[in-house]
């Protein structure tokens, strides 16, 4: 059994924030090489809509144009995007350290590193792409912006629903484990899980105005799959990270101790 102390669980976590950190440089990365380009195609495609919209409004549609913007592009695609993921990486990491140390030596006699990518592979799933199955990323500015607050709140409503689904799934996995096996009661509670997130998103309302209508459908998807590649990219470099981390700590390389040779006669 290892120690999961407060002392213990306080080093977690400082280890947890550095593994977001690791992990946030490499999401950054993917974001600026992958996003950024497709961030740049909908600012274009947006550009050029609003100028076709304004074009017979004279002298207003001009001033309106020569505003400038409070961040420049070039700041928003570097330094800011850079604050942006890291802080973003920190955080999560933070939070699935903690969770780390609420289920280790309770789900199973698995390592520290099986259990930090056991961690990381329920967070990504539950807090990430679930949710996008759902309502997916969409690029910033392609649409209706009435109606933006009511599309954040049926994302986190969707994410607290799996959540909550996927910590009713485990539950029910043990519970059931002594009857039909681990394997058996991973498959029925498995099966429990993808069934509840069906019906959550049949129920839960669609985004119809998400996407202006006529918005490049290229730029979409490559938008959507640059969001789920920076995800994979952050959970999956966290788990390999925060696993090494937590095995030093927790499950430290026994010292060698020097054996003395037989003195032959």
């Amino acid at each position: 059994m290892y120690d999961t102390s407060s002392s213990t669980v306080r080093r977690l976590l400082v280890r947890g924030m550095l593994a977001g950190l690791i992990a946030g440089l490499f999401a950054f990365v993917v974001a600026y090489a992958v996003g950024e380009p497709s961030v740049d195609a909908s600012i274009a495609v947006e550009e050029a809509a609003a100028k076709a919209a304004h074009a017979g409004h004279g002298a207003a549609a001009a001033a309106e144009e020569a505003e400038e913007e409070l961040v420049s592009r070039d700041v928003q695609s570097t330094a800011g995007l850079a604050t942006g993921v890291l802080v973003y990486g920190v955080a999560l990491g933070g939070i699935a350290s903690l969770a780390f140390a609420f289920v280790l030596g309770r789900v199973g006699r698995f390592t520290p590193k099986a259990t930090a990518a056991l961690v990381a592979a329920a967070a990504f799933t539950t807090v990430y792409l679930v949710p996008f199955l759902k309502y997916p990323a969409t690029p910033p500015a392609v649409g209706n912006p009435d109606t933006i607050g009511k599309r954040t709140t049926l994302f986190f409503l969707m994410i607290l629903l799996s959540v909550l689904l996927g910590v009713a799934a485990v539950i029910a996995g043990r519970r059931l484990a002594p009857r039909l096996g681990n394997w058996n009661a991973t498959l029925v509670a498995g099966a429990g899980f993808v069934a509840a997130v069906a019906v959550a998103c049949a129920l839960l309302p669609g985004n119809d105005d998400a996407v202006q209508v006529g918005f490049p459908a290229a730029v979409l998807w490559e938008f959507r799959l640059a969001t789920l590649g920076i995800q994979a990219v952050l959970w999956a470099v966290f788990a390999v990270a925060f696993g090494v981390l937590a095995q030093r700590l927790l499950a430290p390389a026994a010292p060698r101790t020097a054996v003395a040779e037989p003195v032959t006669v």
